[in-house]
């Protein structure tokens, strides 16, 4: 079958298609409309978003904390999100070498970690604390030109398990230290984004908990990514 890759498929539409085992991964869907044959999807006429949305709350009570405006509850997410790392850590410890293992052309476990060094030092250390200073170089961002290997950033480097969690763990601490002295205040001003085309390029203009909550969204979703490919290579 046909693989489309960065196709604009704006207006696209699908008649009398059979899409069973489809995979859209990395796209942009607002305004779709399904309808048809649709199975763990339920529209057909009914906007399937806010319940998918409850019960992922319900499943992940610190997406709610996520969304919170109260530094309070924003310390308790980067706690709980820690904890949740840390267990899958160890978890991947027990497996030594699985780390470096990817399924479904997904990152592996140890490049979904290095993304989020890029995160944190992307999203709130420039775009929280506006800082210039370069990126860790192990960190793995954008695929886009010019970011890809710009402002510090060195994807030839093969750091092992133990030097990723290490500046993981570090990159944590320096967040709950600045959650513990954050104010509501200064959490709804606006992100003091240095004026450079580094990036993001567009978080300027957003807030500083707009920014915030992309790391812990950042978090909180590679988290999940990265034990669903776990269990599915130990299956």
């Amino acid at each position: 079958m046909k693989r489309y890759v960065d196709e604009d498929l704006h207006g696209a539409e699908f008649r009398e298609c059979d899409l069973t085992g489809a995979r859209l991964i990395g796209v942009v869907m607002q305004d779709a409309v399904i309808d048809g044959l649709v199975s763990h999807l339920v529209v057909n006429g009914v906007e399937v978003g806010e319940y998918v949305e409850a019960e992922l709350d319900r499943r992940h009570p610190v997406r709610v904390l996520i969304r919170s405006e109260d530094p309070a509850d924003l310390r308790e997410a980067a706690r709980q999100l820690r904890e949740g790392w840390a267990a899958t850590v160890e978890r991947i410890r027990r497996t030594p070498g699985v780390e470096g293992r990817s399924v479904n052309d997904e990152w592996s476990a140890a490049q979904t970690m290095r993304h989020l060094v890029f995160v944190h030092d992307s999203w709130f250390r420039r775009c929280c604390l506006g800082s210039t200073e370069l990126f860790t170089p192990m960190g793995i961002g954008p695929d886009a030109e010019p970011y890809r290997e710009a402002h510090g950033l060195d994807r030839s480097l093969d750091p092992s398990l133990d030097e990723i969690v290490r500046v993981r763990d570090a990159q944590a601490a320096e967040l709950e230290a600045w959650l513990d002295e954050v104010t509501a205040a200064q959490l709804a001003a606006p992100a003091p984004v240095p004026e450079d085309d580094v990036w993001p390029p567009y978080a300027r203009g957003r807030s500083v908990r707009q920014c915030l909550r992309t790391v812990l969204n950042e978090t909180f979703e590679h988290h999940g990514f990265c034990v669903r490919d776990l269990d599915l290579i130990e299956a």
